[in-house]
């Protein structure tokens, strides 16, 4: 939090002061992997606190299910701005698409391999046999969930599957029908599941719990030919962190992302307990700057999904996949 501390300091000195004449607000729609608004909270954070039109930017948010999806929505133009997991992003790279990863949302993991409590199932070893349901086929947990079970020395189709059942409340259904034993869920998902009543344990081994989930992507052409609208919207992704992360804050913050999500905002105790899971996922290790990627991280990415069988063949320059070249300008005052 240090970082973070240091960080704040230089942003709500920033001043944003505005023009005599303020030019019409660029439009940008961002896609998202699925609805929820808690997922985003920096995002709607800063739109109801306004760190958005301090940058002159309005965003118009919109879902489609998985990064999958985010992706293809990036590629055809629909979305200026995605949020995909790595594997996907890694994926489409290696298929061609020219995206780059300029913001990291989540560097704590955001995705667990779940169990029922009760179920005898102590890890990934014994799961030969069984069956892991998933959001999406082709999303960031289905990704995540297949380099755990290679790891375990595991394959899928032979020792085990997957079963697409949806997202969060929908997988109560599978555990309850016996369709699936496991569960590969991003926080939200697991925050459902204990709600409705399912007391569920994270089998996921330790060495994969830092693999950092979804985050900001953009086509590397958009990047190149409108830096001040990466720069401008993650400064206000950052600033919008930043005020979420105080604690002093939850009751704005809540109204804000239930602004974006009116259903999440029905049960105050359940949005508040997966609001704070939310904001711990998304706080950076020490030493590291909102938003900024981890090489390291990036490569055990690329590495697994190389071992699973994800990816083919490795990427032939795999840091054109993200880019740090804004962290910085996030936090300086201007």
């Amino acid at each position: 939090m240090v970082t973070v501390t240091a960080a704040l300091a230089g942003l709500v000195t920033t001043g944003f002061a505005a023009a005599q004449d303020k030019p019409a607000p660029r439009e940008i729609t961002v896609v998202l992997a699925n609805p929820s608004a808690i997922n985003i909270t920096p995002v709607w954070t800063a739109i109801g606190e306004g760190y958005f039109a301090d940058e002159g930017l309005e965003v118009t948010i919109q879902a489609v299910n998985g990064s999958a999806a985010v992706l293809q929505a990036v590629a055809a133009g629909q979305a200026e701005i995605g949020q995909p997991g790595a594997g996907p992003t890694i994926n489409a790279r290696a298929g061609g698409l020219d995206v780059q990863f300029f913001y990291n949302l989540n560097p704590q993991s955001a995705f667990g391999v779940l169990v029922a409590a009760d179920s005898g199932i102590a890890s990934p070893n014994d799961l030969r046999g069984k069956v892991i349901g998933v959001g999406t086929a082709d999303g960031a947990e289905t990704a995540f969930a297949r380099t755990i079970m290679t790891d375990a020395g595991l394959k899928e189709g032979a020792d085990y599957e997957f079963l697409v059942v949806g997202d969060g409340g929908l997988a109560v259904a599978g555990f309850s029908r016996g369709d699936i034993d496991a569960y590969a869920a991003a926080t939200s998902d697991g925050a459902i599941l204990n709600q409705r009543g399912l007391a569920m344990l994270n089998i996921t081994p330790d060495k994969f719990r830092t693999f950092f989930g979804n985050g900001f992507v953009a086509l590397a052409p958009f990047i190149a030919a409108n830096p001040q609208v990466i720069e401008g919207f993650g400064r206000a992704v950052a600033r919008g962190s930043i005020f979420a992360m105080d604690k002093a804050n939850i009751e704005t913050v809540l109204r804000h992302t239930t602004s974006g999500n009116p259903q999440e905002g029905e049960d105050p105790d359940f949005a508040r307990a997966l609001t704070e899971a939310i904001i711990a996922r998304q706080t950076p290790p020490e030493g590291k700057l909102l938003g900024e990627n981890d090489p390291a991280a990036w490569k055990a990415w690329h590495d697994s999904l190389l071992a699973s069988g994800d990816l083919a063949k490795p990427l032939p320059d795999l840091e054109a996949a993200y880019t740090n070249d804004f962290v910085e300008a996030w936090f300086k005052a201007r």
